[in-house]
């Protein structure tokens, strides 16, 4: 089986839609060792897949750039090795977010891949994409409550774990994400 970033290819060659999610469930009908190839052409996957990986215990092997498809490899953990995946306890759904724009001081931290943010942010977020997030810790207000989206909360998840991590207070994840924004947005 080859498992692909948007589609999932089977022995017979019919393709479905693939999720970040259904990913995770392949990993599933792996035996421990096993390791699974997902191809992808978002750079912003290596930083998703290092992140998930070590949350679960899976092991993160590596990643082989060709031209614009990255494959990733990921070796099953046996279950010793493997860790219940944790998600961060502080969420906040869209709609309530929405009502605390205008209620300084917030600090909004989009951590989509820069070609996503361009094409549309919440008004006022700051972008730093989740590969980059440990060498730009400087850039961001500890003292704000800080709101974590990114466009399906993967990575905002893995985002807000690790500042939570680092010492950072009042980091709140938002739920869903943008892919159900549905309020202004911002475009560069």
């Amino acid at each position: 089986m080859q498992i692909t970033a948007n589609r999932i290819v089977d022995a017979k060659g019919l393709t479905c839609p693939m999720p970040i999610v259904k990913a995770k469930k392949a990993m599933m009908n792996l035996e421990p060792g096993q390791v699974m190839e997902v191809q992808a052409i978002d750079k912003g996957s290596i930083a998703d897949l290092k992140a998930w990986a070590e949350n679960t215990g899976h092991q993160y092997i590596g990643t082989v750039e060709g031209g614009d498809l990255l494959k990733h490899y990921l070796r099953k953990a046996s279950d010793p090795e493997l860790k219940e995946e944790i998600k961060h306890e502080y969420t906040i759904e869209l709609n309530k977010l929405h009502s605390k724009l205008n209620e300084p001081p917030i600090s909004i931290l989009d951590v989509c891949e820069p070609i996503e943010f361009a094409f549309g942010h919440i008004p006022g977020a700051v972008n730093i994409p989740l590969g980059e997030l440990d060498e730009r810790l400087d850039e961001i207000d500890q003292n704000k409550e800080l709101y974590i989206i990114c466009r399906t909360v993967n990575r905002s998840d893995l985002a807000a774990q690790k500042l939570t991590e680092k010492g950072y207070k009042n980091v709140i994840n938002v739920l869903p994400g943008m892919s159900t924004w549905d309020s202004p947005i911002e475009k560069n």
